[in-house]
């Protein structure tokens, strides 16, 4: 298998990285920030850290994450919606959620489970938003 960088969807690639990017800062900022921080074992009323690791670090993650998603898909020549279904499940079930997880469970986390199902969660939507992207724009 061999990949040409110039035959990816890059327009795909950068509107996945701007909408799960989005997605992952609603979700942990807004849509389940009390919920997080509960998972963290850190009060409801605690400032969100300025430190650019907490931004820029997910975000080239989140880039690699998308990168190898659409290479992954070119190699297995999934173009239709039907074909990534599986595959996003299989990626996300597969490899994100417990991944996820293992992170997870170690004694600096105090609430491992709670941690690994809120987070595997955004990444299986996140996943399934990115595969949507990339077939409709390849």
């Amino acid at each position: 298998m061999s990949i040409t960088l110039s035959n990816l969807p890059w327009l795909g690639i950068a509107l996945a990285f701007v909408l799960s990017s989005a997605l992952g800062a609603a979700w942990f900022t807004a849509l389940f920030r009390k919920q997080y921080l509960f998972t963290l074992g850190r009060p409801a009323n605690e400032p969100q850290s300025k430190d650019p690791i907490y931004f820029v670090g997910p975000m080239i993650c989140n880039f690699l994450v998308i990168l190898t998603t659409a290479i992954l898909m070119q190699w297995l020549n999934i173009t239709t919606y039907g074909a990534a279904f599986p595959f996003e499940l299989l990626v996300g079930l597969g490899y994100l959620v417990p991944n996820t997880m293992n992170i997870a469970i170690n004694p600096n986390m105090p609430r491992p489970i709670a941690y690994g199902v809120l987070t595997g969660a955004y990444h299986m939507v996140a996943m399934v938003l990115v595969c949507t992207v990339l077939v409709a724009l390849k």
